[in-house]
């Protein structure tokens, strides 16, 4: 099987990522429909909430995806997260007022809380330590099928005259989450999590499965490190939160996860991807245009993030991806800023006026900085930020820790997603001046704290690169043989 296989595993499992992509696209949509502003009497506030409770909703599943991961098991954690998705989709399609529509947004994002920290935990936890960037990238390019998808949906659907214009691609949601609900059935359980159960046989099976039928040699080798090592962590795990500051390394790698999750939300993509329309409309871009253009940015994500992780990601690794974003989005959000404040949109009054050439050109070259933000974020903090948050933590502490990562990305899409609106009300182009200074800190911090971490084994060179070796006394609690004993101190 070996690579057909793994990819395989990685873009069938992303469907839960696809179905927070196509969420993400579909309601910046949704909110720029008249049937649907009419129906719920839409204002400022109920906008940035009904975009604001989702991701509510998506931090309480995240939170919740460490401890289901560690009792249930990743597939099932996978289930839970997709029976949430049928119930709050149905829920959002049906809404006949507002509350409905923001219980409904909760409980859908319940869904995508769990699949967003459970999806790249499974992929990592199945990935060949050398294609494990591209595996686990495929997270982000998920997202952005999911989000070309909603995209186009709801360009399309804005041309219905009745309520079917929102419901339709509101219930279109249910289609992914069936499909995973169902399907994830027929994927093996994660080796790691299958050691730590102690089904060692049924691990041994997956992890030769993964590296196919021509890689015994290699299958045994990484089978063997892996299930003696994860034994000596299974003998002194806990499941206290604390344990992910208990050391110094510990503390080093939960901030690395978890500021790799935050400064993904600080680089302002989201604004575009949930706000795009109201954008365009500084840019002088008003009416269908709008949807029209956010459809046509909604495909440039998918396709860069797709040739980075196949060519680049595994090779160059992950901290020089995230300086690049950081850098050239500061750089970005600079020229943004300046086009807006310098050139406002000309106020049309029916009578045929016209911006003029300048200000036109100014525009274009306005959208054109939005298209090329989502360019650079497909080549550093998009795939990156999901590789990176799964790939640091010890097996002890990887669910707890990659839900207490993907908590901190909801927390802070919670905060962006409620004052955008507003913020792009009242102060307009100033507001982009604070995503340039959040990517110039952002650059600073990755620069100076940020490991490389690309090509690592995830039980014992990732130790090295965090400076710790916890597996050297595992004599005094591991019942393993002499031999394994030996074996253990040498890994370590």
């Amino acid at each position: 099987m070996g690579l057909a296989y793994n990819i395989f595993l990685s873009v069938f499992s992303s469907l839960g990522a696809f179905l927070f992509g196509y969420d993400s696209g579909i309601i910046s949509s949704v909110l720029a429909m008249t049937q649907f502003r009419e129906q719920f009497n839409l204002r400022t506030d109920i906008e940035g909430a009904i975009v604001s409770t989702f991701a509510g909703g998506c931090f309480i599943g995240a939170a919740a995806s460490g401890w289901a991961n560690d009792k249930f098991g990743r597939k099932l954690t996978i289930q839970i997260g997709c029976v949430f998705g049928l119930w709050g989709c149905a829920m959002q399609a049906g809404a006949s007022n507002i509350a409905t529509m923001l219980v409904g947004r909760i409980i859908g994002g319940i869904s995508v809380g769990f699949l967003s920290a459970t999806v790249p935990l499974f992929n990592t936890e199945v990935s060949p330590p050398k294609i494990r960037g591209f595996l686990v990238g495929m997270t982000q390019q998920m997202i952005g099928f999911g989000f070309i998808t909603a995209n186009w949906v709801g360009y399309g659907c804005q041309y219905i005259s009745s309520d079917v214009s929102w419901r339709l691609p509101l219930g279109l949601q249910l289609v992914p989450a069936g499909l995973l609900l169902v399907g994830i059935q027929f994927l093996p359980n994660s080796p790691r999590w299958l050691l730590e159960v102690g089904r060692d046989d049924e691990a041994r099976q997956v992890v030769h499965k993964i590296h196919g039928s021509g890689n015994k040699v290699t299958a045994d080798e990484e089978f063997e490190e892996m299930r003696i090592t994860i034994r000596a962590e299974m003998a002194v795990k806990s499941s206290r939160i604390s344990d992910l500051w208990s050391t110094r390394s510990m503390t080093r790698r939960t901030l690395v996860a978890m500021g790799v999750q935050i400064m993904g939300q600080f680089t302002g993509i989201n604004v575009i991807n949930y706000f795009g329309p109201r954008m365009y409309e500084g840019l002088g871009i008003t009416g269908s245009r709008r949807l029209l253009v956010q459809g046509i940015y909604g495909a440039v994500g998918p396709i860069t993030n797709f040739f980075f992780i196949l060519f680049a990601l595994d090779k160059i690794g992950r901290k020089r991806p995230l300086q690049f974003g950081a850098g050239a989005l500061t750089i970005l959000f600079a020229i943004l800023a300046a086009i807006v404040a310098s050139f406002p949109p000309t106020v049309t009054d029916g009578s045929g006026i016209r911006e003029s050439a300048s200000t036109a050109a100014a525009h274009r070259a306005g959208v054109a900085m939005i298209f090329m933000m989502s360019i650079v974020f497909s080549l550093s903090f998009g795939p990156v930020s999901w590789v990176l948050a799964s790939e640091v933590f010890p097996t002890k502490t990887r669910a707890l820790g990659t839900s207490v990562a993907t908590c901190s990305n909801w927390a802070m899409n919670v905060m962006i997603s409620q004052v955008s609106p507003i913020g792009m009300d009242n102060i307009g182009w100033r507001f982009y001046l604070v995503f340039v200074a959040l990517n110039a800190v952002d650059f600073g911090l990755i620069s100076w704290y940020f490991p490389e971490t690309k090509g690592r084994n995830l039980e014992t060179e990732m130790d090295e690169v965090f400076g710790d070796h916890p597996h050297g006394n595992v004599s005094t609690h591991s019942p393993e043989s002499a031999s394994e004993k030996e074996r253990t101190t040498h890994v370590s």
